[in-house]
């Protein structure tokens, strides 16, 4: 232990194990104990730094958060970007390098203003509010990277029934406080009064006993009777998916699945199943739509769509319904370099990865409707989309249905796909909500409002996913609140921290 909290270089090394282990607590390992240990090593290795100790203390822990979780990004670069193996791992080690400064900035915010030494009950409150604090800050920095959050290693855990309160987030600052009460519970004996000690083992071990009674609890009931769904896994190598001579290909396999299928309220193709511009395949979907409407089905694919917006034409990943539904949905969280380019008059034309198809992608405004299909109301996300709690919670709660539609093979049999599901599977807890999840090669799936998978094709299989899925009506308290309750909390613990902090060193 002395290790983790002294200066040097074995601390260090430490801090780099500590973050890389966070990835064995979420999917596909799912050994949540870990996210408890990682965050506890965090906050240990912070007690006896200076501050730029501190902010070099928590580059480590990042660099091993995100080169262990993340590893998937050099599958994209090297396999779909046509990178090299060394420029590929080279691009992967400078972006590692920079997102792993997310946990550096707090680690030194910790050491200058906040941390509280003699004061370990409020020293425990405070640090959990930082946490959460540097998570909700990467989920929103230059459009956000809210990847890896340690709240997903409770999905199937103990603290899952506090989701529906208040989301990942309030999971999060559980494992926080509860990491940082653990590493203080010999101090607090040892010196507090008892009142402290007696607040202390509370927070401890209340979350926990709240998380056990409620996970199961429904907070939502159905509006209407289960709708029939079929998914469509087409299965399609990402070297074909935009190969012009595999156009007609692809559209009859779809065609051709839908034909065979059985009998629907809701046939449900991933992102971009129609791999060219709507108004160019209109004729097909129209097509489509003549025959979804003949079988009383609602069609919903992803499609790229083109409008012109103030006399220039703009580009959109998109979502529309035809047969019995309307609607049309433009993607508003792009993927950086998948979708769009960020600083791309520099970038542009270097590798082939700055140059994918279909990386020139405009975001789709704040205020669209939701889909409508059989009279319900469908929240869409595509892909990246579903991995932001707070933007998933303001269209989860205009919905009775929650969609999500993917391409994944962009990260091939990485982890990558897995973790997304994950992600999803919360969603669908946090909301009280069935979704469904279609993806081009895995995993497509069945998600009930306790974030279980009902019904699954497995990856890299060409299949059709039939099951049911069930509207339902009334908001969870995390939709109904949202994370505000918890902001206000955290911004009174850090504010109380650094007061306190401050009246201490002038004292």
């Amino acid at each position: 232990m002395r290790w983790i909290t002294r200066p040097g270089w074995p601390g260090n090394l430490l801090a780099v194990v500590a973050g890389a282990i966070t990835t064995l607590a979420l999917a596909p390992f799912d050994l949540w104990p870990l996210a408890l240990l990682a965050v506890g090593l965090f906050y240990a290795g912070l007690r006896e730094l200076s501050p730029r100790q501190a902010l070099g203390r928590g580059w480590c822990f990042g660099f091993g958060l995100f080169g262990a979780g993340t590893s998937w990004i050099y599958v994209s670069i090297h396999n779909f970007g046509g990178a090299s193996v060394l420029l590929a791992g080279l691009l992967m080690l400078l972006f590692i390098a920079a997102i792993a400064w997310f946990f550096a900035l707090p680690a030194w915010l910790w050491a200058r203003w906040l941390r509280r030494n003699e004061a370990p009950l409020a020293d425990a409150l405070a640090f959990a509010a930082l946490w959460l604090g540097q998570e909700a800050f990467r989920g929103w920095f230059l459009t956000g990277f809210p990847w890896l959050y340690s709240g997903y290693s409770q999905l199937d855990g103990p603290l899952a029934g506090l989701a529906p309160l208040g989301g990942m987030w309030l999971i999060s600052f559980t494992l926080a406080l509860t990491a940082a009460l653990l590493y203080n519970a010999p101090r607090m004996i040892r010196g507090a009064r008892k009142g402290f000690i007696a607040a202390g083992v509370l927070l401890l071990i209340g979350p926990w006993v709240a998380g056990m009674a409620l996970k199961g609890h429904a907070w939502t009931s159905p509006s209407g009777d289960p709708l029939s769904v079929a998914a469509i896994q087409g299965n399609i190598e990402q070297s074909m998916k935009w190969d012009p001579e595999q156009l007609n290909a692809q559209l009859a396999l779809y065609r051709d699945m839908s034909f065979a299928s059985k009998r629907v309220d809701l046939l449900i193709w991933p992102e971009t199943a129609v791999p060219v511009l709507k108004d160019s395949a209109q004729g097909y979907l129209d097509m489509m739509g003549s025959f979804a409407a003949e079988r009383q089905s609602a069609l919903i694919t992803g499609v790229p769509i083109r409008q012109l917006v103030r006399h220039e034409k703009r580009y959109y990943n998109g979502i529309t319904v035809t047969g019995e539904g309307d609607g049309t949905y433009l993607k508003q969280k792009l993927v950086p370099f998948g979708e769009y380019v960020p600083l791309q008059d520099l970038l542009r034309g270097l590798i082939a990865f700055f140059d994918l198809p279909m990386s020139d992608f405009a975001r789709g405004p704040a205020d669209q409707p939701l889909l409508q299909a059989k009279g319900y109301q469908i929240a869409p996300f595509i892909c990246y989309e579903v991995v932001y709690p707070e933007f998933a919670a303001s269209l989860s709660a205009r919905s009775d249905l929650l969609l999500t539609i993917s391409n994944d093979t962009w990260f091939g049999t990485s982890i990558g796909p897995l973790q997304h599901l994950q992600m999803a599977q919360m969603r669908a807890l946090e909301a009280g909500r069935w979704m469904i999840r279609a993806t081009n090669n895995g995993v497509t799936g069945l998600i009930n409002p306790f974030g279980q998978i009902t019904a699954q094709i497995p990856q890299f299989e060409r299949g059709i996913l039939y099951g049911e899925v069930v509207p339902m009506h009334e908001l969870t308290p995390y939709l109904q609140w949202r994370s505000w309750p918890l902001i206000i909390l955290c911004v009174l613990l850090l504010g109380w921290a650094l007061m306190a902090g401050r009246m201490a060193k002038t004292l």
